[in-house]
């Protein structure tokens, strides 16, 4: 049990890739970081015939190194009774629950191919099961944790492709619905001191995009120069959910990069990664109209 109300929290998805940076920012900054995933010890992920390196004890080991206490759950975010003892287990060694970044996402190798969606894999979609589907069950596990802590944060992983045509419709979908999810969560969680938030996140570098980049280096060359690392992002999602005026952001979409000055944050080289609004596109905002 956790004595010492040190913060708690889960990061999905957390492996490699964005997942593993956020943790270990957070962990960075003192948090206690559940990481969630299938590789628990070693990766079965491929990319082009090559395999993308992390594992869920990796991260979990970095995330200690940082500063915080790194606990690796395997996990497989299809399967709900998993999940569900999944948070079971952080209430029982925990009794608290303050942050959930929900960030898994099944990104077939085929997801950046030229060509429309009917001539790629049919598995494309399965991404609207783990990456939209799992992180409203994620959610729903999170909440009675987070309401009954009196303040949290659900953050969705988003991107500029909810807006803008990327990757094809399966992809825009998914984040698109996460920018939903966190509008609508944050109207049933109004009151309890919970907020929900969608992120959306420009070009990141992580083991996945060097491989694309390198693949599709007349696309991605000028992005990737500029791009984000995880744990930019880890950083700006700590300073939100330490954000005294949370609340009133609370079921907005909002830009990390955009986000990122004011809280005085920057990559460690002082690059501030640009928002590429004027290009892709802002987040749309939800009418106001309430239906029960």
């Amino acid at each position: 049990m956790n004595l010492n109300n040190t913060p708690v929290a889960l990061v999905t998805g957390a492996s490699r890739g964005v997942g593993k940076g956020i943790a270990i920012a957070l962990g960075a900054a003192g948090m206690t970081v559940y990481l969630s995933g299938r590789s628990a010890t070693r990766s079965t992920s491929q990319l082009r015939g090559q395999t993308l390196p992390g594992s869920l004890a990796e991260t979990a080991d970095a995330v200690t190194r940082a500063g915080g206490k790194g606990i690796a759950v395997p996990c497989d975010h299809r399967d709900d009774e998993q999940v569900r003892e999944l948070f079971a287990r952080i209430e029982r060694e925990q009794g608290r629950l303050d942050l959930l970044v929900n960030n898994a996402a099944f990104l077939h190798e085929n997801l950046i191919d030229p060509g429309p969606f009917w001539e790629k894999p049919l598995e494309l979609v399965d991404i609207l099961d783990i990456g939209l589907r799992s992180a409203y069950v994620a959610s729903y596990h999170a909440a009675p944790l987070l309401v009954r802590n009196g303040r949290g944060l659900i953050a969705f992983v988003s991107s500029f492709g909810a807006g803008c045509y990327m990757h094809g419709p399966a992809y825009g979908a998914q984040k698109a619905g996460c920018d939903k999810f966190a509008a609508d969560m944050a109207v049933d969680l109004e009151g309890t001191g919970v907020a929900a938030l969608s992120l959306w996140l420009g070009p990141q570098r992580t083991e996945r995009t060097a491989i694309a980049g390198a693949e599709r280096a007349d696309q991605y060359e000028a992005f990737m120069a500029m791009a984000e690392t995880p744990e930019f992002n880890g950083r700006v999602i700590h300073a939100l959910l330490n954000d005294p005026n949370l609340q009133a952001l609370s079921g907005q979409t909002l830009i990390t990069a955009e986000l990122a000055p004011g809280y005085g944050i920057s990559e460690a080289e002082g690059r501030q990664p640009p928002s590429y609004r004027e290009m892709l596109g802002a987040p749309r905002p939800q009418h106001p109209a309430r239906v029960i």
